[in-house]
């Protein structure tokens, strides 16, 4: 009587909390691997001064061990390959900022999204020749960077250029960081990317970098799993507990509004 009166004094919300963290599944601490990339900075990067692989999505992936009982073992691969070894079995779980999109559920499954952000045009903080896409686009001497495969290459989404994949002024790079790296030194004169880690890559640039234009589109980020993957229930419902209980807010502060890269 007064341990449910006691319960009951808390709240509803208390109450379906517990109910919550009671049905998560229980993954028996089996190990599964996870691969990415380590250039996606601040969801996945590796600490210059440190060398250790650190970001968003590892905290995130470790309080999902936590809530679901699993041990990670961690793989890093180039965002090219990651898809279709993810789809061939190779590895359990591919992270590093993956856009859900249809086309690629014909080859992986989906987690439910973890996050959502809005793409942005990421350029040198002395760029004066275009403010815009429109600009960009008219100006038939600019050159963006982009990764194949990722949804920048598809520049008809965004209205960047012409939609033609193969047009000349769309230089192709094997990782994310790479691209930033050739902005900076003026091999290309725009990045596309989603807007929190273009926040931090130009909170690290002492200025070398800005972000201009307006937000050119939304996207939902999740996590890839082998087509039929038993895996998928159980990392959707841990995201949703990750969710419920403040977890993924509390990450998204730390990383996008407090964490400062190159200090």
């Amino acid at each position: 009587m007064k341990l449910t009166a006691a319960v009951a004094g808390l709240g509803l919300a208390f109450v379906a909390t517990i109910a919550s963290a009671a049905d998560l599944p229980d993954l028996g601490g089996k190990e599964i691997t996870v691969v990415t990339e380590n250039a996606y900075p601040p969801l996945q990067f590796v600490d210059q001064k440190t060398g250790k692989a650190i970001g968003w999505e590892y905290d995130a992936m470790e309080a999902l061990s936590k809530k679901l009982n699993f041990k990670v073992k961690y793989e890093n691969i180039s965002w090219d390959a990651m898809i279709p070894a993810v789809s061939e079995g190779q590895y359990d779980i591919g992270m590093t900022g993956i856009t859900i999109r249809d086309d690629r559920k014909e080859k992986v499954d989906f987690s439910e999204p973890y996050m959502r952000s809005e793409m942005v045009m990421l350029v040198r903080g002395d760029e004066t020749r275009f403010t815009d896409a429109k600009s960009f686009a008219a100006d038939q001497a600019l050159l963006i960077a982009a990764q194949p495969g990722t949804t920048p290459f598809y520049t008809s989404v965004y209205e960047i250029l012409d939609g033609n994949e193969a047009n000349p002024r769309i230089k192709l790079f094997e990782t994310f960081g790479a691209t930033v790296q050739a902005l900076r030194a003026g091999d290309v004169d725009l990045v596309l990317t989603d807007g929190t880690a273009g926040a931090g890559y130009v909170a690290a640039s002492g200025g070398a970098l800005k972000i201009v234009g307006e937000k050119l589109g939304v996207e939902d980020f999740g996590f890839i799993f082998p087509k039929g993957s038993d895996l998928v229930a159980p990392i959707n419902a841990g995201i949703e507990a990750l969710k419920a209980d403040g977890t993924l807010d509390a990450l998204n502060k730390k990383w996008f509004l407090d964490y400062k890269m190159g200090e």
